[in-house]
C-alpha cells in the first residue's frame, strides 16, 4: 500500500463558492465538523504544522474551504467551515449549511469525508444533517471523536459504542470512527492508515 505524506502539506488555495473549486484536483479528502470540534487543531496535528490550519479562539472562523496540496499530483485535504456556531448571522449560516451539503454531495473528486466531533458532545443535529447531505453518495465516511484526553478509560469505550451503534442505526456501511486527540498527538497513526487506505483504492 502506497504510504501518502500528509507531512509535508501545503497551503494551495481557499474558495468561498463551489464554482471556483480547483479543477486539478484529482482525488480530495474532505474534513468537516462543528464549529470549536477541533478540526483545525486535528489538521495541524496530522501535518505535524502549527499553523498550516487557522485555529482560532473564536469559533465560525473559517468561512472558506481551504485546500492543501499533498506532494503526491492532484491529491488535496480540504478544510471545510465549521458549521453551526451561533453567532454567526443566520442567512450566513444557512449559506454555508447548503453550500456544505451540496458539496460533500456532488463533488465528484471527493472521495471520503472525515467529520470531526468533540468526544464530549458527539451526533448533534447539523452533524446528523451533514450525514444526510453525505450519506447518498454511498462515500466511506471516518468519524473521529476528538478531545479524547477530556475522557477516562470508560467514558472512551462508551463514546466509540455508541457513535458505531448510531452511525449503523442510520443505515451507513461504509464508515469507522477513532478517538483522538490533538494536544496528547494520540490517533495519528490510525487517522493515516484510514487515508492511504481510500487513497489506494482506484
Amino acid at each position: 500500500m502506497q504510504k501518502y505524506h500528509y507531512k509535508q502539506a501545503e497551503f494551495f488555495t481557499t474558495v468561498n463558492d463551489l464554482a471556483s473549486l480547483p479543477f486539478e484536483s484529482v482525488k480530495e479528502i474532505a474534513f468537516a465538523g462543528r464549529s470549536n470540534a477541533g478540526k483545525s487543531s486535528l489538521i495541524n496535528t496530522l501535518t505535524n504544522q502549527t499553523r498550516l490550519a487557522y485555529t482560532s479562539k473564536t469559533p465560525g472562523r473559517t468561512q472558506h474551504i481551504n485546500y492543501f496540496s499533498i506532494p503526491q499530483n492532484g491529491i488535496f485535504l480540504v478544510d471545510l467551515p465549521g458549521y453551526g456556531y451561533a453567532k454567526v448571522p443566520e442567512q450566513v449560516r444557512k449559506h454555508w449549511v447548503v453550500l456544505l451539503g451540496e458539496y460533500l454531495a456532488r463533488r465528484d473528486p471527493l472521495i471520503g469525508l472525515v467529520l470531526i466531533m468533540d468526544s464530549r458532545h458527539p451526533l448533534k443535529d447539523l452533524d446528523y444533517t451533514m450525514l444526510e447531505y453525505f450519506e447518498e453518495t454511498r462515500k466511506p465516511l471516518h468519524i473521529v471523536l476528538s478531545k479524547a484526553d477530556k475522557l477516562n478509560t470508560s467514558e472512551k469505550a462508551r463514546t466509540l459504542e455508541f457513535v458505531k451503534k448510531q452511525i449503523e442505526h442510520d443505515g451507513f456501511k461504509n464508515f469507522s470512527v477513532q478517538l483522538f486527540s490533538s494536544s496528547k498527538k494520540t490517533g495519528v497513526p490510525e487517522l493515516e492508515t484510514v487515508l492511504d487506505e481510500w487513497l489506494n483504492q482506484p
